[in-house]
C-alpha cells in the first residue's frame, strides 16, 4: 500500500537533487565569466600591462647599457674628464661618441612617453624613433672615422642599431598583438555574461519543483486513517 507514496518521495527528491545541480551549472559559467571580466579591470586599474612594462624595462636596459659602454670608451681614451670635455664641450661629428648617448636619450625620452605615460596603441612612436636611429648611425659609420679609433669605433654603432631594432620587433609583435588579444578575450566574455543574464535573469526557487517534504508525509497519513476507518468491525 505505501508503493505509490514511496515511488512520489523518489520522484520529488530526484527533482531536488536535479534542481541544485541545474542552479550550479549556470553559477559555475556566470563565476567563471565574472572571474575573467574582473581580471581584465584589475589589470586595467593597474595602468599597464605586463608585457608593456617588459618592453618599458627593456628601452631602460638600451639607455643605461649605452651609457655605461660610453663611460668605458672615455676612460680608455684617457680620463672621463679629459675624454668628456673633448667629446662633449669641443664636439666633433667624427670622432664623438657622445651623439649615439644623446640617440639613445632621445629613443628612452620618446619610448616611454608614448607607451608608458601615454599607453600609445600604435606603432608609429616607435617607427619614427628607430628610422631616425637607423639613418643617423648609418650617416655616422658612412661620413666619420669611427673605425680608426678601436674597436669602440665598432661596438657602440652596432650594439644601439640592434637595441633599436629589438625594440622595434618586441612592441610590434608581442607588446601589441598581446594587448589586442586580452581586449577581444574580455569583450567576448563580457558579451557572453550579458547574454547569459539575459537567458537566466534569476535562479529559480526551491518550491517550484518539488513540494514540501511535510505535505508527502501527512497524505501518508491520512490515508492509513481511511483504510483503517473502512476495516470491518469484528
Amino acid at each position: 500500500m505505501n508503493r505509490v507514496p514511496n515511488d512520489a518521495e523518489n520522484a520529488h527528491s530526484s527533482s531536488v537533487e536535479s534542481c541544485p545541480s541545474l542552479r550550479d551549472v549556470h553559477s559555475i559559467n556566470a563565476t567563471h565569466l565574472m572571474a575573467r571580466i574582473e581580471s581584465y579591470d584589475v589589470r586595467e586599474k593597474k595602468g599597464i600591462s605586463d608585457v608593456r612594462r617588459t618592453f618599458c624595462l627593456f628601452v631602460t636596459f638600451d639607455l643605461l647599457f649605452i651609457t655605461l659602454l660610453w663611460i668605458i670608451e672615455l676612460n680608455v681614451k684617457g680620463g672621463i674628464e679629459t675624454t668628456l670635455k673633448k667629446e662633449v664641450l669641443h664636439y666633433d661629428y667624427s670622432s664623438s661618441y657622445f651623439d649615439i648617448f644623446l640617440l639613445a636619450v632621445f629613443r628612452f625620452k620618446v619610448l616611454i612617453l608614448a607607451y608608458a605615460m601615454c599607453r600609445l596603441r600604435h606603432w608609429w612612436a616607435i617607427a619614427f624613433t628607430t628610422a631616425v636611429t637607423s639613418a643617423f648611425l648609418l650617416a655616422k659609420v658612412i661620413i666619420s672615422q669611427l673605425f680608426s679609433q678601436g674597436a669602440f669605433g665598432y661596438v657602440l654603432p652596432i650594439i644601439s642599431f640592434i637595441l633599436a631594432w629589438i625594440e622595434t620587433w618586441f612592441l610590434d609583435f608581442k607588446v601589441l598583438p598581446q594587448e589586442a588579444e586580452e581586449e577581444n578575450r574580455f569583450l567576448i566574455a563580457q558579451d557572453a555574461s550579458e547574454r547569459a543574464a539575459l537567458l537566466h535573469p534569476g535562479v529559480l526557487s526551491d518550491g517550484q519543483f518539488y513540494s514540501p517534504p511535510e505535505s508527502a508525509a501527512g497524505s501518508d497519513e491520512e490515508s492509513e486513517e481511511k483504510q483503517d476507518s473502512e476495516k470491518p468491525v469484528v
